[in-house]
């Protein structure tokens, strides 16, 4: 495919203007495939700022970058006007450390994280290292929202591998500092029957709020209150408080910092609980679902507030 003119003006416009650009399907709150969201991570924990551009909105530039760069797959990241590549070759680079340098940032730490593996997990992930044979190691990977795998996977000598009563540990980059701390045991009891895995350095779990509390809190000016409902909902019953909503999307509440306590609230709280859910996911560490939505704000807090 031939690139015209002002398409590749547009792209050199946009590379001259932004030292770090990332072309991906989406947006940083919300990719659109798994491979731009692990472009996102990565740079999310560089903690470097970048431009981007979300080729699911512009066609011209979706099929024009491939041509440009003459890169066939999204999402592409370029750096001083030079294409670095796709999502495995960010990776890779943030792994090795020349990711860092190529952003102007210092050497990423490699220390080996602190993990503690109970005598039962011990034993469970020798027998399994036992009957796969051969050179594998357990590997783990933690994914910005914590939610974490293992599986059995060859040496990787990029990656930062610790070892704990003779048990391999490996992470990428990013995941080795996640799991600082993690704890990992087998069970067989009322948790269930296989590994548990308790990460300190998790976002707390989504907690529970009464609309008195809310109320009281949101008054103070020491919550954010966000109602998940659409607008024709919320016209029909509403908290006469500030609050935050949806109607075009997370953006907004995305700017809020990680330590914002939020408090989110629907009609009786099943979609508020997913949303705080959500939110959790994305690192903010104080996240409430207010019980009962605005059916039980109206019978504990405020009678005036129809019910529908």
């Amino acid at each position: 495919m031939s690139l015209s003119p002002d398409t590749r003006q547009r792209i050199e416009t946009l590379l001259q203007t932004h030292r770090v650009v990332l072309f991906m399907k989406g947006e940083p709150a919300a990719p659109q495939c798994g491979f731009s969201a692990k472009a996102v991570g990565i740079l999310g924990d560089l903690g470097v700022e970048y431009a981007h551009v979300d080729v699911l909105s512009d066609a011209e530039i979706r099929e024009g970058i491939k041509t440009y760069g003459d890169w066939p797959t999204i999402p592409q990241l370029y750096i001083g006007g030079e294409l670095v590549g796709g999502s495995d070759i960010v990776e890779q680079m943030a792994n090795s450390g020349e990711l860092h340098a190529a952003l102007g940032l210092p050497k990423p730490d490699r220390t080996p994280p602190q993990v503690r593996l109970t005598p039962s997990a011990v034993k469970m992930l020798r027998q399994a290292l036992d009957d796969a044979g051969g050179e594998v190691v357990i590997q783990l990977q933690i994914d910005p929202r914590f939610r974490t795998r293992l599986q059995l996977a060859p040496r990787n000598p990029a990656a930062i591998v610790t070892e704990v009563d003779g048990i391999p540990l490996q992470f990428d980059l990013a995941g080795a500092r996640r799991a600082e701390g993690l704890s990992i045991d087998w069970a067989d009891d009322d948790r269930g029957r296989g590994l548990v895995i308790e990460n300190p350095n998790a976002p707390a779990p989504v907690r529970a709020l009464s609309p008195i509390d809310a109320e009281a809190r949101t008054r103070a000016g020491s919550l954010t209150l966000v109602d998940v409902r659409p607008a024709e909902e919320r016209a029909l019953a509403a908290v006469p408080l500030p609050y935050l909503h949806l109607d075009e999307g997370i953006a907004r509440i995305r700017e809020l910092p990680t330590d914002t306590p939020l408090a989110f609230l629907c009609h009786h709280g099943n979609r508020s609980q997913e949303a705080a859910e959500h939110f959790r996911e994305l690192g903010y560490r104080e996240v409430y679902n207010v019980e009962g939505g605005i059916e039980a704000w109206a019978e504990a807090v405020d009678p005036s507030i129809p019910r529908y």
